[in-house]
């Protein structure tokens, strides 16, 4: 597993896309989100803000985990569920997800859950990836 952390708009996609590529560890497209490069390479994608659940199990790349965990807690169902579930079912998934925990707290209980829940979502994927990086402007910088 690889995580990839970082602020919204940073290239996490870009660059999950590029270790993929680089691992060769796209395969098999699938029929959900499909994402193209310019050599008509095929990468499938499991989108956090439209994708199913199940998705995330079978995608080589989950994109938008705190999308997830929105929904997961929007529909009153455990996030550690979900965690362990990825862990088990799809091992050696490259996951982004937006870092919450900079900035001001939000005034709005459920963004503060949001944002309590994705950090700790994170720092379990962390502890369990074999890579970490942080996104900043494009530049990834492995942290573990």
């Amino acid at each position: 597993m690889i995580l990839i952390i970082g602020g919204a708009w940073q290239g996490k996609l870009a660059f999950a896309l590029e270790l993929a590529k680089s691992a060769d560890k796209i395969t098999n497209p699938f029929d959900s989100f499909m994402f193209e490069k310019e050599k008509k390479e095929t990468y499938e994608v499991a989108e956090g803000v439209r994708d199913s659940f199940e998705a995330a199990m079978k995608c080589p790349i989950i994109h938008g985990l705190h999308e997830y965990i929105r929904r997961i807690l929007k529909e009153g169902k455990s996030v550690d569920a979900f965690v362990d579930a990825i862990e088990e079912q799809n091992p050696n998934v490259i996951i982004t997800s937006d870092e919450l925990g900079c900035g001001i707290v939000p005034l709005d209980p459920e963004d503060r859950d949001l944002r309590e829940a994705s950090g700790r979502a994170s720092v379990r994927l962390a502890r369990t990836s074999k890579e970490v990086y942080r996104m900043v402007c494009g530049i990834g910088t492995r942290i573990k």
